[in-house]
């Protein structure tokens, strides 16, 4: 009997690192700058002259800009902005101030 419950276990043990092993955790949106911008509005946004703000975090896609850097809009494209943040030019969330692409 404590063969076969050892065995068990054992199985039990091999299926379940098994499974972990072949699990995939997706978060939306995706924080890889995987954001397919279209080519219109990417050139909208570097042909505009907008002044750049300093701000002092991390200028990466899921940062957060605060309240007080202002986000212009792209024409004709809902659900994008932008800005120029240190120098960089950033696609943000409109509403959220979220940086979703950082343009090179």
């Amino acid at each position: 009997m404590r063969k076969t419950m050892l065995a068990a276990a054992a199985i039990l043990t091999i299926s379940s690192a098994a499974f972990a092993q072949s699990t995939v955790i997706v978060t939306d949106p995706a924080p890889t700058g995987s954001v397919v911008l279209p080519g219109e509005a990417r050139t909208y946004v570097m042909e505009q002259n907008t002044p750049s703000v300093v701000y002092d975090g991390d200028i990466v896609v899921g940062t957060t800009l605060p309240d007080t850097v202002e986000v212009h809009t792209v024409p004709d494209m809902d659900g994008y902005g932008y800005t120029v943040v240190n120098e960089r030019r950033v696609i943000v969330e409109p509403k959220t101030h979220r940086i979703i692409q950082v343009l090179e």
